[in-house]
């Protein structure tokens, strides 16, 4: 059936940025929220076309689990979609968006997200973030390395380990569903938004209960106190409540309201619609025996009669050859593994995985590419930096000819 609630889209350029990279759409069923990256054009083209791949989704589902895989199937189309724009346009190369998608279904939201835009969901006055963020400082903050405090200032917050881009045509989507309900607001938001404004703001904004449009204002009003350095798009959904239903025309902000300039494959005509007096434009385990056990395994062979300290060393010598044997399986199991990463001035091949067991890694340089890493877009750089993952030997090289193409045409 339709969603039944009201929502509102609103996209700024922000105090910093020329142009809007952002995208966001708010439809009958369907809300995202997209961040492109990659050059004064790039990004616009990637958001661009993440929106008008999805917008085909905004409809009445007859399941969750329809909607979800409609949603993940859309979402890898649209990474196909930056590929082949790059093949035609390689000064596009190194684009990419962040996708934030709600499908409502009945009394469900369906859920997709790869990127740092976020999904946060405000109910019985609690603000709760839905999505974690594919970001290195992240990963940082998983692993108990800095507090959540600290990523928010860390120089390398803005470094990005997922996002649909132009180099991989199976991105890694988290999808997911959740229970609604009658009163629920949800908030899509790029991170010129989350990087400026802190939860607890976000929350008393949402809290006063304010109509979608208003409490929109509020939160972009405060990103832009903050001083705004990137594009703000705000993508608001409360479910059911006395607002004002949707009219029957999808709200479409950012880049994707004008994509002047660009042909988007498969696009759809359609009806933008601008905020008021605003410039619509922006982890792998191991086992190791503790030093104790083998404390206790000698203690014991002591206690115990000459005539089974036999017995005890020939398991420990078992249990010793399994435990070689199982890690020489292992090492030999990452060895299938390939990821492309830098050296000290140059992109590289290496074999393995991205681990170590005490002073012995599990990974090697495998091919020194000639690309320099100076000859590598902003983009392009902090990936490789951050390193790309690759399925086989042959789609690491893949990658290193994107690069290399990438890099050629940045010269």
């Amino acid at each position: 059936m339709a969603f039944e609630g009201s929502s509102v889209a609103i996209s700024h350029t922000g105090k910093v940025r020329s142009n809007n990279q952002d995208s966001g759409y708010a439809g009958a069923n369907l809300f995202v929220v997209a961040d492109g990256m990659g050059g004064h054009a790039g990004g616009d083209v990637a958001s661009s076309l993440a929106i008008s791949r999805l917008e085909g989704l905004d409809h009445a589902f007859a399941a969750p689990h329809e909607a979800e895989a409609a949603l993940r199937e859309s979402i890898t189309q649209a990474a196909t979609d930056l590929i082949d724009m790059v093949k035609q346009r390689p000064e596009l190369a190194g684009m990419g968006t962040t996708v934030d998608a709600i499908v409502m279904v009945d009394d469900y939201a369906v859920i997709a997200h790869i990127g740092d835009s976020r999904i946060y969901l405000y109910r019985d006055n609690v603000l709760t973030q839905i999505t974690t963020d594919h970001t290195f400082v992240q990963r940082l903050v998983d692993s108990g390395r800095i507090t959540v405090e600290e990523a928010r200032y860390h120089p390398r917050r803005s470094v990005l380990m997922r996002v649909l881009g132009d180099m991989d045509p199976n991105p890694e989507i988290d999808t997911f569903v959740m229970k609604t309900q009658e009163g629920d607001r949800w908030l899509l938001c790029s991170d010129g938004l989350s990087g400026v404004v802190d939860d607890a703001h976000t929350e008393k904004a949402l809290a006063h209960g304010y109509a979608p449009g208003r409490t929109a204002d509020i939160l972009l009003k405060q990103a832009l106190d903050g001083g705004a350095p990137d594009n703000v798009t705000i993508v608001m959904v409360d479910v059911g409540g006395a607002h004002q239903m949707f009219s029957g025309t999808p709200t479409i902000v950012g880049s994707a309201a004008n994509p002047t300039g660009i042909e988007v494959p498969a696009a759809k005509p359609r009806t933008s619609w601008l905020h008021p007096v605003r410039t619509a434009a922006n982890e792998p385990s191991h086992f190791e025996p503790a030093a104790e056990f083998l404390e206790e395994v000698i203690e014991e062979d002591r206690r115990r009669a000459r005539r089974r300290r036999l017995g005890w060393l020939t398991a420990l010598v078992l249990v010793i050859g399994a435990i070689a044997g199982g890690l020489y399986l292992g090492y030999q199991w990452t060895q299938t593994f390939y990821y492309v990463g830098a050296d000290e001035d140059s992109v590289v091949i290496y074999q393995g995985v991205q681990q170590s067991v005490g002073p012995f890694r599990l990974s090697q340089p495998y091919n020194d590419t000639d690309i320099m890493l100076a000859d590598l877009t902003d983009f392009d750089r902090s990936r490789v930096e951050a390193t790309l993952g690759a399925r086989s030997l042959s789609d690491a090289e893949a990658i290193v000819d994107r690069l290399r193409a990438s890099a050629e045409a940045n010269q």
